[in-house]
């Protein structure tokens, strides 16, 4: 298997849910920096200036390994710190998180404060789109134009089946498909392209990186 690494969201998402007449609303938004983390975090409480609280956690790196979070005013440990240990049980990376909450005059607790946020971002994250990623090897693949089509496809199923990820043709003197493979994968794309070709086609193989696979569509 592919080294997996922590997932990140496709795009922003927003959910709310009441509990005992306060408000929260979760925004969640992929970031590719803590700077850019910041930059919607300022939006977020510039857009929400009336709400009691703008309480945040983020989570950045290739690896996750930078963290911070911020309770905005609740009593301390009850909102930012519940959020982040959302993100990192769910395995995320490259995602903040902003809950706002419009006070319904109901205290909720501690207690409750730590599972009202908590749940803001865990429903939040049960609707976003998930983005896998992991470590990969670029495999070229030049055909003729003739069989491009068919191995486009072929390729595209196999990919489905092996964690790989194939990338749009490349069309010059003859056609290049590109796929993202992982590493112990490789010498079975190689029997099976040589399988469909006759032994006709052979894969070069290129750099490794590190690669955002999108989570199967749910059916």
């Amino acid at each position: 298997m592919a080294e997996a690494f922590p997932a990140t969201i496709a795009a922003r998402m927003d959910h709310e849910l009441e509990i005992r007449k306060s408000r929260f609303l979760c925004h969640l938004q992929p970031v590719a920096s803590v700077a850019e983390a910041d930059a919607f975090i300022a939006a977020m409480r510039k857009e929400f200036w009336d709400a009691r609280h703008n309480c945040t956690a983020m989570i950045t790196g290739v690896r996750g390994d930078q963290a911070r979070s911020s309770d905005d005013g609740e009593p301390s440990g009850t909102a930012g710190v519940p959020m982040l240990e959302v993100l990192r049980r769910r395995g995320m990376t490259d995602v903040v998180a902003v809950v706002t909450r419009y006070f319904g005059g109901i205290k909720l607790g501690a207690g409750g404060l730590v599972r009202a946020y908590g749940q803001a971002v865990s429903e939040a994250l049960d609707r976003a789109a998930i983005v896998h990623r992991r470590s990969l090897t670029r495999v070229s693949i030049a055909a003729p134009h003739a069989d491009a089509g068919r191995l486009d496809n072929l390729l595209r199923d196999w990919a489905g089946a092996h964690d790989a990820v194939v990338g749009d043709p490349e069309y010059g003197s003859v056609a290049t498909l590109t796929a993202w493979v992982p590493e112990d994968e490789l010498e079975r794309l190689r029997d099976d392209l040589a399988a469909w070709t006759a032994g006709g086609v052979t894969p070069a193989v290129g750099e490794v990186r590190i690669v955002d696979v999108p989570a199967p569509a749910s059916r």
